[in-house]
C-alpha cells in the first residue's frame, strides 16, 4: 500500500520526465490558444490533457507512447477546431458560446439571468469585487464565453468592448 517497488518508482520518474518534456514541447508547438481560457472547449482540452498526464504517469498499463499519441491527438483536434472556427463562422458558433449580456445600463435583464443561470447576488458580488457601490453606475455586465463575469462601468458613449453583444429588448429590462 505504501511501497510497492524500486522498479514502479523509477518508471514514475522516467515516464514522468518524458511525458512532461514532450508535452511542453506539443504545447509549444501547437501555440498559445491551446491552453487558453476562451471557451469551455480549451477548458475540456486542458482537462483532457492533465488527465493523460495523469494516468500516462500512475497507470502501468498505459504506455509512454500511447500517452504521447494520446496528447498529440487531444492538441491537433483542438488545433483542428480552433483552425475551422476561424475560418467558418458557422462552425465557430456551433461549438462556442456567445457573450450573455446580464446588467444593461444599470437593469438586471431577468430573462437573459434566467437562461445563464446567474442570480442577482452572483452579479453584485462580482459588482463588489470591481469596487462598484450602485448598479445604476454600470454600463454592462456580461457572462463572457469562459464564464467569467465582466463588469463595464458607465461612461459618456457606449463602450467599444460591447460591440458584439446584443443589446436587450425594451421590455426585458426593468428598475431594480
Amino acid at each position: 500500500m505504501f511501497f510497492d517497488s524500486w522498479q514502479a518508482l523509477g518508471r514514475v520518474v522516467l515516464v514522468g520526465v518524458c511525458a512532461y518534456a514532450a508535452l511542453v514541447l506539443m504545447l509549444r508547438l501547437s501555440g498559445n490558444r491551446t491552453l487558453s481560457k476562451l471557451n469551455a472547449f480549451d477548458l475540456v482540452v486542458t482537462v483532457s490533457l492533465g488527465s493523460t498526464l495523469a494516468t500516462v504517469l500512475l497507470s502501468k498499463d498505459v504506455s509512454l507512447a500511447e500517452g504521447l499519441l494520446a496528447f498529440a491527438v487531444l492538441i491537433g483536434l483542438q488545433f483542428l477546431v480552433t483552425w475551422t472556427s476561424v475560418r467558418w463562422p458557422g462552425f465557430s458558433r456551433m461549438v462556442k458560446s456567445e457573450p450573455v449580456l446580464l446588467v444593461h445600463q444599470g437593469r438586471f435583464l431577468p430573462s437573459a439571468m434566467r437562461r445563464a443561470r446567474i442570480v442577482e447576488a452572483e452579479v453584485l458580488s462580482v459588482l463588489r469585487d470591481q469596487g462598484v457601490a450602485r448598479l445604476e453606475a454600470v454600463e454592462a455586465v456580461v457572462l463572457e464565453t469562459d464564464g467569467s463575469l465582466t463588469v463595464l462601468q458607465q461612461r459618456d458613449e457606449r463602450p467599444e468592448t460591447l460591440s458584439n453583444v446584443q443589446a436587450p429588448e425594451p421590455e426585458e429590462t426593468f428598475l431594480h
